[in-house]
């Protein structure tokens, strides 16, 4: 049965942060502890057939009155495994919106006819190009406050193409590992150690405001924030404020941040991380 996606957009904002920049390993957690499935994994081409998508979960809404149209495409990685799952989704071409978790939540829903190799399945990795045409509108949340909403206006195409660079082999989490909170139990994430740091492919640039500005106020935010297995930024908190407003435009552009999620032997994990927000006049 298709499900009805509805996200807010809103702040993500949490109250724990604990981070060292050293060349310690990372701190042990069940995440860190569990043991990954290793898999061999094919590329598309002689003697490989690609996966064939069987379902997908995602499906357009009621149309309600619409505040503004909202197009995109987002492009991704996944690998989907022998059994058909869809597995180590990453950005390879965000957008730094909503949308681009629609379409992690369709891509991750999705499931498939596994690719073949010598008559046997195997795992193979994929591109997917992902197109959405979405509505905001104006609802109200549980606690009665008016917040912009997406819903999708048609049912989203996805496009699925051959990795221009495919990894020879994956580690999967286990099903055990996928169904925790993973986003309340991160990996410290310290330099130097097993992990490897997340790469930030979606930036957007803090704005000044016109307080800050007539004031000639400057200076840099420090804000913590985790980094899940699919390279989006959660649970934002502050440790260093500015005033004049610029604390708050500091957490707007993170928000939109999106990253390669950081890797550990092959597998996708998800990790907190300290980031700097400088705001100078120049």
């Amino acid at each position: 049965m298709r499900r009805l996606w509805l996200m807010g957009l809103s702040v993500l904002v949490a109250a724990s942060f604990a981070c060292g920049q050293d060349t310690d390993p990372p701190m042990s957690s069940p995440q860190a502890d569990a043991q990954p499935i290793r898999e061999k994994v094919f590329a598309v081409g002689p003697g490989v057939t690609a996966p064939e998508l069987l379902s997908s979960a995602l499906a357009p809404a009621p149309l309600e009155k619409c505040r503004k149209n909202v197009y995109g495409k987002v492009v991704l990685s996944v690998i989907v495994d022998a059994k058909g799952q869809p597995r180590n989704v990453m950005f390879l071409e965000p957008l730094g919106t909503e949308l681009d978790r629609f379409a992690l939540q369709m891509l991750s829903a999705d499931r498939f006819k596994p690719g073949i190799s010598d008559g046997a399945p195997v795992a193979v990795a994929l591109s997917v190009e992902v197109e959405m045409e979405a509505c905001v509108i104006r609802k109200k949340d549980e606690n009665g406050r008016k917040t912009d909403w997406l819903r999708l206006m048609s049912e989203p195409t996805q496009h699925f193409g051959r990795l221009r660079i495919a990894p020879k082999e994956a580690a999967f989490a286990s099903d055990d590992t996928l169904r925790k909170d993973s986003i309340s139990d991160p990996i410290e994430y310290r330099q130097g150690g097993a992990i490897s740091a997340p790469v930030l492919l979606n930036y957007v640039s803090a704005e000044f405001t016109d307080a800050a500005r007539t004031a000639r106020y400057q200076g840099t935010c420090m804000l913590s924030l985790i980094v899940d297995r699919n390279g989006m930024p959660a649970s934002i908190s502050v440790m260093q404020r500015l005033d004049y407003g610029l604390t708050e435009n500091a957490i707007k552009s993170v928000e939109k941040f999106r990253f390669k999620p950081a890797m550990k032997d092959g597998e996708p994990v998800t990790v907190r991380v300290p980031i700097e927000v400088s705001f100078h006049l120049y």
